[in-house]
């Protein structure tokens, strides 16, 4: 079922991207970026600073499309577990190369690919570098890295995904388990990428808030479904940290999980703009009476009704009972400017969340 909606307003002009809520509030960048912003709230904060980024061009390869887009270099925030840490743009960086992989039938962005990407120049190897899933709030969940090139000149980018190695379910059975590559050439000058704009958020920067996801044509946007298009009934929701769990429960569990019973389904997404949040782990108790009926893990998976989520196949739910989930491993993405705080980020705390189930 593709209930995934490109977001056709705002159509690309000369391949720019277009910010919801920007048009004409740009400029160069010519004296360089703010710095980071002080006495950050530890939660979602308007960034100091948003800049625009240009589409490279699209491909796909068997049951993949994949999108290449470019802007300046960026800082941004490694996690590796509770460990956060700022990557700070070298000297030697000249672009910010961005990656989206998503399923061409149902236009859902797919996590956990294990992408990589290459740059060549006249069949010569000019830049490899690790590149990262990573959230940010214009463009959401997403894989980045910063990469230096030779000068102004035609490159061709290798993009390259391994197995998914999220579960699957219902249609997802069977799909994306294949390696698959794509070859996209990318035209670089130093001029167009200096053209690209920037918007300074002044008085806005570090209060709680985001600024709006990007709108293009040509991309799927990687949203967690509305509450009201979850399969089976939701039963509640709660905050951890600026990332919010929608809890629904199914009658039976999506194909291809084993187990008799009702299904969990927890759907994590940013506070703000319902960005999916991936690559997190996560446990939760179900109780009746104050006695467990289950505890354990929920299970990351990927579901074409469903999206991006975590389940698990209790024997019942009942009207009453209470949840608590438990975040032990933060979502494994990097983050750029406005997401470091939250989802653990640099506090490393993401609290437990209970609800009543209703």
């Amino acid at each position: 079922m593709n209930r995934r909606t490109l977001l056709r307003r705002g159509a690309a002009l000369g391949g720019t991207v277009a910010l919801a809520g920007c048009t004409g509030l740009f400029e160069t960048r010519t004296a360089g970026i703010p710095p980071i912003p002080e006495d950050r709230p530890d939660a979602i904060y308007v960034p100091s600073h948003v800049e625009g980024m240009k589409m490279a061009g699209t491909a796909t390869d068997g049951d993949y499309a994949f999108g290449l887009l470019y802007s300046y270099p960026h800082r941004f925030w490694n996690v590796n577990g509770d460990a956060v840490s700022l990557t700070q743009i070298a000297d030697e960086d000249d672009v910010h190369l961005m990656a989206s992989v998503w399923d061409p039938e149902s236009m859902t962005v797919l996590p956990d690919t294990g992408l990589t990407a290459e740059i060549y120049q006249d069949g010569s190897l000019v830049s490899q570098e690790v590149i990262y899933p990573m959230l940010s709030q214009p463009m959401g969940f997403h894989y980045g890295a910063n990469f230096g090139l030779d000068g102004d000149g035609t490159y061709t980018v290798e993009l390259s995904v391994g197995a998914v190695s999220t579960r699957r379910t219902g249609a997802f059975q069977g799909r994306f388990s294949e390696a698959a590559s794509v070859e996209l050439p990318f035209e670089y000058s130093r001029q167009e990428r200096d053209d690209i704009g920037i918007r300074r958020l002044g008085d806005e920067t570090a209060t709680p808030g985001a600024v709006d996801p990007m709108e293009m044509e040509m991309l799927p946007a990687s949203l967690a479904p509305p509450e009201s298009d979850l399969p089976g009934a939701v039963v509640g929701t709660g905050t951890s940290n600026d990332a919010r769990f929608v809890v629904s429960v199914l009658d039976t569990p999506p194909a291809g999980i084993d187990g008799d019973g009702q299904y969990i389904a927890v759907s994590a997404r940013t506070r703000y703009n319902r960005s999916i949040l991936p690559a997190m782990g996560l446990e939760g108790v179900l109780s009746r009476g104050g006695e467990p009926v289950y505890e354990g893990p929920f299970t990351p998976t990927l579901d074409p009704d469903l999206d991006y989520h975590y389940g698990a196949v209790v024997d019942g739910v009942e009207s009453g009972d209470e949840l608590s989930l438990r975040v032990v491993v933060q979502p494994q993405t990097a983050r750029h400017e406005g997401y470091e705080t939250a989802f653990g980020g640099l506090d490393g705390g993401m609290p437990d969340v209970t609800l009543t189930v209703r």
